[in-house]
């Protein structure tokens, strides 16, 4: 008896989960300093969830070495949320794949931010899940036959007019397939500060525990529908404006055995992750999309 309850201390231990490890990777833009002061977007988001007894948090930024996303890194994250705006064209290549390949594998899930629709990494996922969705289209016999053309396949940081033709698309000449790619963008976006005003659609969803029907971000960027992206598995929220426009603010897809959310309200500026329904978004996200 004595030996047992000498053991349990060590039992608890072992059953205790361990916390889901968050890596927050940043640009890091001096403009930041207009919304965040001292610290970096990307420190005080994580300074925010690190606050979780059930998340282990670290930063990384374009600046480090490997720009913070080399094998170890990434092979000691649970969870990658992913910052950026002006610098997406020095990305690395190489790690931008490093993130796809583990996504893909189920190994890391994958949160982009605001202005990150432009982020290589998600761009490449999208450009997957793209793929996998043309792909179900198609019969067995007309899979075996199929060739394949993928046309737009480096879309960064390039912008698409109101009424261009949605991406992805496919178009079909004999056995020959050409899929446009995602351009993961939007025709309008408006940089006012106007308040954004948020609506939860899917409120049994995990990324919604805990939040509100509604609430209102007191500044913020617009970005206007249509967002040129994969038909997604839900849409968690959207966010309306007093001028009229709309977007589909809290997404979700899975790319491979992976899973993906992109949360559109943001814009360094403004101090939207200082905002209490932010920072719980961010958490729920990152708990959703770790896959414990």
């Amino acid at each position: 008896m004595r030996l047992l309850l000498a053991l349990l201390p060590f039992c608890a231990l072992a059953t205790e989960p361990k916390p889901i490890r968050v890596l927050v990777w940043d640009e890091q833009q001096p403009q930041q300093s207009q919304g965040y002061g001292d610290k970096f977007l990307g420190e005080t988001l994580a300074a925010e969830l690190a606050k979780n007894q059930d998340l282990a948090v670290k930063t990384a930024r374009l600046a480090d070495a490997d720009q913070g996303l080399s094998d170890a890194a990434l092979d000691q994250a649970d969870v990658l949320v992913f910052w950026c705006h002006r610098k997406v064209k020095e990305q690395d290549d190489a790690r931008v794949e490093a993130i796809v390949r583990r996504v893909q594998a189920g190994k890391l899930g994958f949160i982009a931010l605001h202005s990150a629709h432009w982020a290589k990494p998600f761009v490449r996922l999208m450009q997957e899940r793209s793929k996998d969705d043309a792909l179900k289209q198609l019969t067995a016999e007309e899979r075996a036959a199929a060739k394949w053309v993928y046309v737009n396949e480096a879309p960064y940081y390039k912008g698409v007019k109101a009424g261009a033709p949605m991406t992805p698309n496919v178009k079909r000449d004999g056995t020959t397939y050409t899929l446009t790619l995602p351009q993961c963008v939007f025709p309008s976006y408006r940089n006012d500060g106007a308040p954004g005003h948020v609506t939860t659609t899917k409120p049994g969803h995990p990324i919604a525990a805990g939040l509100p029907a509604k609430w209102d971000i007191p500044q913020t960027e617009m970005y206007g529908e249509p967002f040129h992206v994969p038909v997604p598995d839900e849409v968690v929220f959207e966010e309306r404006w007093d001028k009229g426009e709309y977007f589909r603010s809290g997404i979700t897809w899975q790319v491979g055995q992976g899973k993906v959310f992109y949360y559109r309200p943001g814009h360094e500026t403004y101090p939207i992750f200082k905002q209490p329904e932010n920072i719980k978004v961010v958490e729920n996200a990152v708990r959703w999309a770790a896959m414990r």
